[in-house]
């Protein structure tokens, strides 16, 4: 063979070895950080992981967040719920609300706050003894604006760290032009926090947390998708479940619930219904309700609806749920809210 057609012959060889190389080089395996593909009997299983959590989770809502919030003392704040004031200005940075009958034909809200600091709280309203009777589970600030005679003496007595409107200066509580007084009176947490320093309220809370899951679980119960609360003539709360989301979009007297702060929807990861014994006692129509002791009720997440008991053995300690086999309820990481009824509410699931 000739030298010029051996050179030919040998540069043809080496074209086809480096051709088969980088064919192999193509196919090796790509590494993915996140996840894992997994070929088995022709089905892809996909592992994900989780991000990491920074912080520690809030008793009050199983949500992460810095350890120097979490380790701060709750507050606790009166929400007007007059048609009036609405719509509530902060209400969605409360880990916990719960929401009472008041005088016919109202009820009121109570938001209990650690992680989160609005700028904006209002309108505030004054205090009944069931209110405090449950802030004290939380050995919360009480933020207020009078109250009852009863609240007013509970409040004494008992000597919660008080913030009261009737007694504070107006660069503590102050009243905005946009609504008409009583139901304009209005704080922000950066203020209530300095106030609690200023008068020496201890800074850390000593209370008793909600358990909470570590990672959002369903439950096995009825099709809770809308749930509505009928807890007067003209005077209802409802919820509809937004699926892809996970979370229960609420609504008030039929109208969807806004944070006046920025118009965002009022939402719940739990729901808790309880049932508590209430009477009117005074020509006023100022209730009481019956929160020491057990009852019935209901927790709602992720679409589904379990019956529950309550148990609450005297004024200062925590309420405890439980289902109908006595495991104490784990709560869903999320917002909670916490509608206390008459055992005669009418209550409807769909």
């Amino acid at each position: 063979m000739k030298l010029k057609a051996k050179i030919i012959v040998i540069a043809i060889l080496i074209g086809i070895l480096s051709t088969g190389c980088k064919k192999e080089k193509l196919e090796e395996p790509t590494i993915v950080e996140d996840k894992v593909d997994k070929e088995e009997n022709n089905d892809t299983e996909i592992v994900e992981v989780s991000p990491k959590k920074e912080g520690l989770p809030s008793p009050l809502s199983g949500i992460y967040a810095e350890e120097e919030k979490i380790n701060r003392r709750p507050v606790a704040v009166m929400f007007d719920n007059h048609h009036s004031a609405r719509w509530q200005s902060g209400l969605k940075d409360a880990e916990i609300i719960y929401e009472f009958l008041v005088e016919a034909p109202y009820t009121r809200y109570m938001g209990i706050y650690l992680i989160n600091d609005p700028p904006s709280i209002g309108p505030i309203r004054s205090a009944r003894p069931y209110f405090v009777t449950t802030l004290l589970e939380y050995d919360a600030v009480y933020v207020r604006v009078g109250g009852s005679e009863q609240a007013k003496s509970d409040v004494q007595t008992l000597k919660v760290a008080d913030i009261d409107g009737l007694s504070s200066s107006n660069k503590v509580f102050w009243r905005k032009n946009h609504k008409k007084a009583p139901h304009n009176l209005y704080s922000s947490m950066e203020v209530i926090r300095k106030t609690q320093e200023e008068r020496k309220y201890k800074m850390v809370g000593e209370f008793t947390p909600f358990k909470f899951m570590e990672e959002d679980t369903e439950i096995e119960g009825s099709i809770a998708n809308k749930v509505g609360i009928n807890y007067r003539k003209d005077n209802s709360t409802e919820y509809k479940y937004d699926s892809e989301k996970k979370v229960y979009i609420r609504n008030k007297d039929g109208k969807p619930h806004i944070d006046e702060i920025d118009e965002s929807p009022i939402i719940a990861k739990n729901i808790i219904i309880q049932e508590a014994k209430t009477k009117v006692i005074d020509k006023e129509g100022r209730l009481e309700i019956q929160l020491v002791g057990e009852g019935q009720g209901k927790y709602i997440t992720n679409g589904k609806a379990i019956d529950i008991k309550w148990v609450k053995k005297a004024r200062s300690e925590k309420t405890l749920y439980f289902n109908l086999e006595g495991k104490e309820i784990i709560l869903n990481p999320g917002i909670t809210w916490i509608q206390i009824v008459e055992p005669k509410t009418e209550i409807i699931f769909e």
